[in-house]
């Protein structure tokens, strides 16, 4: 009779097949197995990898028996279970549903904890912590694309969507849901007050004049489930009840009172925006026109325009000068008929603004004939 001999070290284990059927579990040691009728098949396995993976298996988990509960841990999931698998009291993998898989019992103390994937699956805060401090610690969790990991920044909300639906608002913070069995997605909205530009809008005023204008509006979230529940784009709705607002607007107003009152024009756009939106979710913060760009020809005709009212007030202004110097003289020419002495410091004013220009003077005949050759020279 032939012998085989078989030796396990202790860092191993092995399972004992005679002819592809399991037969037990080998512990370290030595051992001597005839091979005359049957044959023999050791499988080792090092405890530094507890997974076993072996022939034996599927037997060992459709059969249990004292070696499988003495050697092995067993691990069977439903189709609504998911798997914490922790070595050493650490997290080490995330098991989907439907797992059947057998773990040495060694050293590194194997559990597996069980977790149902009910309601919305989002992962316990205490797990979080741990899915993240491996992470840290650069040792990932095996598995870990089975959850989708949230981080909600400050001022935003996110929202839930699972299987195409909307669920809830998440508030900012650390989420994390489980991806087994569904699809979830997150959307991170901004609640901070956002701009939004309507621009190169090329609108008929009343009185059939082409413009081009430019708005700019100031707008903000007031409720996100309502908002994303009404439209699918709330910020491309928003565009286009202010493009059709203000097109609206334009077209009732002719350019003289477009030009002559702007700010009435942003009134009635916001009017009428807030008006459409009152029940989507979406408060309307401010509306202004930044610009009214005319066609060139218009351009030159409202600049003659201009230019014609201005030189007309100049005139009008320069008229009404003349006529108040004038009625001026007047006045002082009838004081001084009656008052020879404001007549006589009438004359001395007018030597005095003549001496202020002339270097010398030479003077014959006294100041009086100074005078009355000035009085004649007038």
């Amino acid at each position: 009779m032939k012998f085989n001999r078989v030796s396990v070290r202790k860092t191993e284990r092995a399972v004992l097949l005679r002819n592809g059927d399991f037969e037990r579990v080998l512990a370290p040691g030595q051992y001597w197995f005839p091979t005359l009728f049957d044959k023999i098949v050791v499988e080792r396995n090092e405890m530094a990898q507890p997974l076993y993976i072996g022939a034996a298996a599927d037997y060992l988990l459709a059969t249990p028996s004292d070696a499988a509960n003495e050697y092995f841990v067993r691990v069977e999931l439903n189709d609504t279970q998911a798997g914490l698998l922790y070595e050493n009291d650490s997290l080490v993998e995330l098991l989907p549903p439907a797992t059947r898989r057998l773990y040495w019992k060694t050293s590194a103390n194997v559990r597996v904890e069980t977790v149902e994937l009910s309601g919305e699956g989002e992962l316990a805060k205490d797990l979080i912590a741990k899915i993240t401090h491996s992470q840290l610690k650069r040792r990932a969790v095996a598995g870990l694309q089975a959850v989708l990991q949230v981080q909600v920044p400050e001022f935003n909300v996110g929202l839930l969507t699972i299987d195409g639906k909307l669920v809830r608002s998440l508030t900012p913070g650390a989420y994390a849901f489980w991806r087994f069995n569904r699809n979830v997605s997150v959307e991170y909205v901004d609640l901070r007050v956002q701009a939004v530009e309507v621009t190169g809008q090329e609108i008929l005023t009343r009185d059939k004049v082409a413009l081009r204008l430019n708005l700019g509006a100031t707008w903000r979230y007031a409720d996100v489930l309502k908002a994303f529940a009404t439209t699918a784009k709330p910020v491309d709705n928003l565009y286009r009840e202010l493009q059709f607002a203000l097109r609206a607007a334009v077209g009732t107003q002719s350019l003289d009172e477009l030009l002559e009152n702007k700010t009435a024009l942003d009134e009635k756009v916001a009017s009428a925006v807030r008006e459409r939106i009152a029940n989507a979710g979406i408060a309307l913060e401010a509306v202004g026109v930044k610009d009214i760009i005319l066609p060139g020809e218009m351009k030159a005709i409202l600049a003659q325009v201009v230019e014609a009212e201005k030189v007309a007030q100049a005139n009008l202004i320069r008229r009404r000068e003349e006529t108040a110097a004038s009625r001026s003289l007047l006045n002082t020419a009838k004081v001084m008929e009656d008052n020879p002495v404001a007549l006589r410091l009438k004359e001395l004013e007018t030597l005095e603004r003549v001496a202020e220009r002339i270097d010398k003077i030479s003077v014959f005949g006294g100041l009086d004939g100074v005078l009355n050759a000035l009085a004649k020279a007038k």
